[in-house]
């Protein structure tokens, strides 16, 4: 058996939001974290008895000034975990692994402390106790598969629910595999992106390079978009035929996002010798944030940090100064 935790709630100031997760085995191995280190070891502990009695717990941490004599954090907020053990037989959590496995959006609703739960597909309940579930959950539920928002509790006759959403990675399609494109690949893979690395070159789009991503070894002209479409699009092979091929794919395939190395005349160019129009998708060019990138590397952080910003709809400025840093 297993442990799910995860953040319910957050009053104040803390290291992660509602929604936030992590696991711990039955051989005590922990994947994830809930804050900056400082709470792992005493969760733990909970986690262990959680798993021990199989049964869900709550545990609320005070993260105010006056206790800073027990854990020592001082992030001014309060917080509640959630910890569900997890048995790999469970319907409900199977239920959820294989969703999970199909990169198929799900919404759950888990009653606290009581741990009636119920998982929706779609607008279909596929697991749990869906009879003793209010139907205002559901309505809830059903609505956030479709709409990004963050994890939430509510107050529903009385009853509490902890009411979360799980979707699959951004699918990030970097086109070329050069020197540059390695450093991206990694960050982005670290952030949470699914990777493919499109390019022809074997010797250069392989697993020794890029051992993170998927490979499509094939000319940009080869591929069918229907394959690809509503993904994320980096355009960095440096050879602007296969750069202009990599945009009309991109363009062809419903993109959320189409990032192009390089000045932005040279990508007004490309536009023009394909017949394209920049506002016809969501283009950033040239892309990257203004950090006075160098290096590759640096380079690779610049456009990995306007990736996250435009995933978390943020304007990505300085925090300098900002009395709230989680709005």
């Amino acid at each position: 058996m297993n442990a799910l935790l995860t953040i319910t709630q957050v009053q104040g100031s803390a290291y992660r939001l509602p929604g936030a997760k992590m696991m711990m085995t039955e051989t005590g191995n922990m994947f994830g974290t809930l804050s900056g280190g400082c709470l792992e070891s005493d969760l733990y502990g909970w986690a262990e008895k959680a798993i021990e009695e199989g049964e869900p717990r709550l545990v609320n941490y005070d993260l105010s000034e006056n206790e800073l004599w027990s854990l020592g954090i001082g992030c001014k907020g309060t917080m509640e975990v959630a910890i569900f053990p997890i048995h790999s037989e469970d319907p409900f959590w199977r239920s959820v692994q294989e969703a999970i496995a199909q990169d198929r959006a799900i919404s759950l609703a888990i009653e606290l402390p009581t741990g009636i739960r119920v998982v929706f597909d779609e607008k279909n309940p596929i697991a749990g106790d869906i009879d003793k579930l209010p139907e205002a959950v559901a309505r809830k539920l059903i609505d956030r598969v479709e709409n990004r928002t963050r994890a939430e509790i509510a107050i529903v006759d009385n009853r509490r629910f902890y009411i979360d959403t799980m979707r699959p990675n951004e699918h990030l399609i970097i086109c070329g595999a050069g020197h540059d494109a390695v450093p991206v690949a990694k960050l982005a893979a670290k952030c949470g992106f699914r990777i493919t690395v499109l390019d022809p070159r074997k010797e250069f789009n392989g697993v020794k390079r890029f051992p993170m991503a998927q490979h499509l070894v094939a000319e940009p002209d080869e591929v069918d978009p229907a394959q690809l479409e509503g993904n994320w699009w980096l355009i960095m092979n440096h050879l602007q035929m296969r750069d202009e091929a990599a945009l009309r794919l991109a363009l062809q395939a419903k993109p959320k996002f189409i990032g192009i190395l390089g000045p932005l005349s040279r990508t007004r160019e490309m536009f023009q010798n394909i017949g394209a129009d920049m506002n016809s998708a969501p283009i950033h060019a040239p892309v990257g944030l203004d950090v006075g990138a160098e290096t590759v590397e640096e380079v690779a952080v610049s456009i990995v940090s306007e990736l996250l910003a435009v995933r978390s709809a943020r304007p990505g400025q300085p925090l300098h100064g900002r009395e709230k840093i989680h709005v």
